[in-house]
């Protein structure tokens, strides 16, 4: 057990520690023009303005990410890294290094994330970054431009198992809890994307009974929610 002075020497000591070391608290905020970007293979790039919205210089870091379906190499961004003062904007730029054309649809996230600078040369300061992480999509030269692909996506039901079908070119963007109809039963795909060529399962809390459809909530192109999207369930895969 310990004594009683060793306790108060041991608050003492923290005490004077935090004491010692002030640390104050900044958030920065590296704010994106849009909630998604595509690059068009015809164009070759694609543009998207960061905003720093912080009352302080910050660095913008900003990183092309994979989703773990698609680790290839499709594009880079510049810059990198860029200094933004308060208030100011950075055009950052994604360039295409396709090696072969495209066939379909390809996914890929992108993050922007503010470093703020230390501003108080008096106290040590800790640093709060701040990502945005965006879907970036790739879309391939003659390709229409479909502004409700969810509306190509096919779901089968073999007894207790719903899965869906991805036979379009586009990748689709959807929240991942779903409700089947008519009883309103409660399902979730395993991620908010289906990518082309892919098939899903979905987890059912349940029994399926005879659902009919599925009820969804898709995401457009450009990242905005919108009405709520009902589709027919095939019955034994048909």
């Amino acid at each position: 057990m310990l004594r009683l002075p060793l306790i108060r020497n041991a608050l003492l000591c923290c005490a004077s520690v935090c004491l010692f070391f002030t640390a104050v608290a900044t958030a920065d905020g590296m704010l994106p023009e849009t909630t998604v970007v595509v690059l068009y293979e015809e164009e070759g790039e694609a543009t998207i303005t960061i905003k720093n919205t912080d009352a302080g210089a910050a660095l913008l870091h900003s990183v092309i990410e994979n989703v773990p379906e698609d680790s290839e190499p499709l594009l880079i961004v510049t810059p990198p890294i860029a200094r933004l003062e308060a208030g100011d904007t950075q055009l950052v730029r994604f360039i295409g290094t396709l090696k072969v054309p495209l066939k379909t649809q390809r996914l890929k996230r992108v993050s922007f994330e503010g470093i703020p600078q230390a501003r108080d040369a008096g106290a040590a300061t800790i640093g709060i970054t701040l990502r945005q992480n965006l879907p970036l999509i790739l879309h391939p030269q003659g390709l229409p431009r479909h502004h409700a692909p969810w509306e190509l996506l096919t779901w089968k039901r073999v007894g207790e198992r719903l899965t869906v079908h991805n036979d379009s070119a586009y990748v689709v963007r959807l929240a991942p809890d779903l409700q089947l109809l008519p009883q309103g039963v409660a399902a979730a795909l395993p991620r908010s994307y289906i990518l082309p060529g892919e098939a899903l399962t979905a987890k059912v809390e349940g029994a399926l009974g005879n659902v009919a459809q599925v009820q969804i909530q898709p995401a457009t192109v450009y990242g905005f929610s919108v009405e709520h999207y009902r589709a027919p369930i095939n019955a034994n895969g048909g």
